[in-house]
């Protein structure tokens, strides 16, 4: 009977649906199509630091001539939250919003448009350097976060309209 019941569980899981977002390896409609995305210059330090991520991650599908644009517009925060008896911030958040627009090179049409974000908290130290080191490293890290949803809301949009190329 134990032996059945994962059986069981496997039979079940066939009819739910679910389906493999990047079947076919490098060569499938998703990957294809997200290593025909170029990444546009994006201005500021979490800039650099959201497109160099973007590129990494979408280098890593492939090559190609780029058939796609991604067009990215950050918000960058910081705001303070903590604040102790002496009216001094004690806990900071930094916020990393993106708006981003995937562009049809050939017909110039907007094919995705849509957001993303992350936040992070911050403690405010006694020593200044620590504190920017503290945001800097919250930057580097919501770079990260920011990107990696960009690249699967482009890869669920590839999947969903299967345009490989």
């Amino acid at each position: 009977m134990r032996r059945l019941l994962p059986l069981a569980l496997l039979l079940g899981l066939t009819g739910c649906g679910l389906h493999p977002m990047y079947s076919g390896g490098t060569s499938g409609p998703v990957a294809s199509t997200l290593a025909r995305v170029e990444v546009a210059p994006i201005a500021g330090k979490a800039g650099w630091l959201v497109g160099s991520a973007l590129r990494d991650r979408l280098s890593a599908m492939g090559g190609g001539t780029p058939l796609y644009r991604l067009d990215v517009t950050l918000d960058d925060q910081i705001s303070g939250l903590g604040v102790n008896r002496s009216d001094a911030i004690t806990r900071e958040r930094r916020t990393l919003r993106a708006r981003f627009q995937l562009v049809d090179l050939a017909k110039g049409t907007v094919l995705l448009d849509d957001t993303a974000g992350s936040d992070a908290g911050i403690d405010v130290v006694g020593s200044e350097y620590a504190t920017i080191a503290a945001e800097n490293s919250a930057l580097e890290n919501l770079s990260d976060t920011v990107a990696d949803k960009i690249v699967q809301r482009l890869a669920l949009y590839a999947h969903r309209t299967k345009t490989a190329p």
